[in-house]
């Protein structure tokens, strides 16, 4: 199966899990697995929040900013990937001055 997420367009999605700001998203699903382009503009983020049943994978495209991981801050950037397995928490934040663009895959959600 090939899905183009340049064919799909963006969904709002204001205060996402707590979030600060709009998250932007492209998701694609099976209803099972979930695989996502994302963007969080300038000062957004996506809440903290804890995988319960799945795990999620996310890999910066483009920008900066910071994930917050079961309490710590780590800084991102292009060419990061970020893990957060099943049970633990974190949040995506977007404390730079552009774009930060990422895909994003939770299996099992």
């Amino acid at each position: 199966m090939i899905k183009k997420f340049e064919e799909m367009d963006w969904t709002e999605n204001p205060g996402f899990k707590g979030g600060e700001g709009i998250f932007y998203n492209k998701m694609i699903t099976d209803g099972v697995n979930k695989m996502m382009l994302g963007k969080l503009p300038p000062d957004a983020s996506i809440g903290y929040h804890m995988h319960e049943g799945s795990c999620e994978m996310i890999f910066i495209l483009k920008g900066e900013g910071k994930v917050k991981y079961d309490g710590e801050e780590f800084p991102i950037k292009e060419g990061c990937c970020h893990y957060c397995p099943e049970n633990h928490s974190h949040s995506l934040i977007n404390n730079s001055e552009a774009d930060l663009v990422f895909y994003a895959v939770v299996p099992k959600q």
